[in-house]
């Protein structure tokens, strides 16, 4: 396990039920049953949580950044509710024909988080439900995790997945598996 007790956590289809219509709204932001109760219980086992996104509706013009902090605003109430919370949100959002180097598969997202907080994210858990989650997270040598919620079911049937990738029914299952292994 990594020195850091951090984990990152893609945010549509990982911690909220996806739409093929993208997020839109805070109306359209619903969590998925546990997981925001999965990333309390990660707090309270001394665990930092941070968000690494693609949200190219933004480039799109789907929607304004005063909608995505709206969004973020209601999954961080709900979750401080709950006695939870994400320390931070990393984003990207831009288009996927843009030429960005943080629009997961690529790994700049990642980089921003390593920098930012100061931390090596070698075997640090990374959960996502697309390919895309998992290459990117990979690239700097974390765990990546597969959640079967989301994309995630056509994801493992897709296959293709980078060497190690663990999976797991949900995000709930994911920290379950998280937090045996940190008292190992």
């Amino acid at each position: 396990m990594p020195t850091s007790k951090l984990v990152i956590l893609d945010r549509d289809g990982v911690i909220n039920f996806d739409s093929a219509q993208y997020i839109k709204s805070p109306a359209e932001w619903k969590p998925i049953p546990g997981s925001l109760e999965a990333i309390a219980r990660l707090n309270q086992a001394g665990y930092r949580v941070v968000v690494a996104t693609n949200q190219s509706g933004v480039g799109r013009g789907l929607f304004e950044m005063d909608t995505l902090n709206s969004i973020h605003e209601k999954m961080h109430k709900a979750l401080f509710a709950l006695g939870g919370r994400i320390e931070a949100i990393f984003y990207c959002p831009h288009s996927a024909d843009s030429d960005c180097d943080c629009r997961k598969p690529k790994p700049g997202m990642f980089k921003r988080i390593s920098e930012t907080l100061n931390a090596d994210l070698k075997g640090v858990p990374a959960i996502g439900d697309s390919l895309r989650d998992l290459q990117a997270c990979s690239v700097l040598g974390c765990q990546p995790m597969l959640v079967r919620t989301g994309k995630g079911e056509k994801t493992k049937a897709d296959g293709n997945l980078p060497e190690g990738t663990l999976e797991f029914a949900d995000l709930s299952a994911a920290v379950d598996f998280i937090l045996k292994e940190s008292k190992a």
